[in-house]
């Protein structure tokens, strides 16, 4: 996935929104105010085999699975600027699968809404 599919598959989450409080550089994606993922260029202006800019995308994830994604992905490294217990970064250059990724957000979606109040799951809930 690059960072055009990411973006897609991120703002198709029910009441998604973008802030952007770190700067012009990278998109905070919240729902109902509390953010699951981030997504900027990466550091030092990485780029892929083909020169194209190298994108990282930072996750919320439970700690156990954080450090096994870690442990099975060379491009799954501990949050960048985060929590590392609790966030992941992926390292969009083309090595973890589009299924995994997608999973991979799924679920820090699924953890941040899980810790809302029962009145917010429910509204959320209704557009899934």
């Amino acid at each position: 996935m690059n960072q055009h599919t990411v973006h897609e598959y991120l703002m198709k989450k029910p009441l998604v929104m973008i802030t952007q409080p770190f700067g012009q550089d990278v998109d905070v994606y919240k729902v109902n105010h509390k953010m699951f993922a981030t997504l900027a260029e990466g550091k030092e202006g990485q780029t892929d085999d083909e020169g194209n800019l190298v994108w990282w995308l930072n996750l919320k994830c439970d700690p156990d699975e954080a450090q096994a994604l870690r442990d099975i992905f060379p491009s799954v490294i501990p949050g960048y600027h985060m929590n590392k217990r609790l966030w992941n970064t992926v390292i969009l250059d083309g090595t973890v699968p589009q299924g995994e990724i997608e999973r991979m957000i799924d679920n820090s979606f699924d953890l941040v809404v899980a810790n809302m109040p029962e009145k917010d799951r429910k509204a959320i809930a209704l557009h899934l």
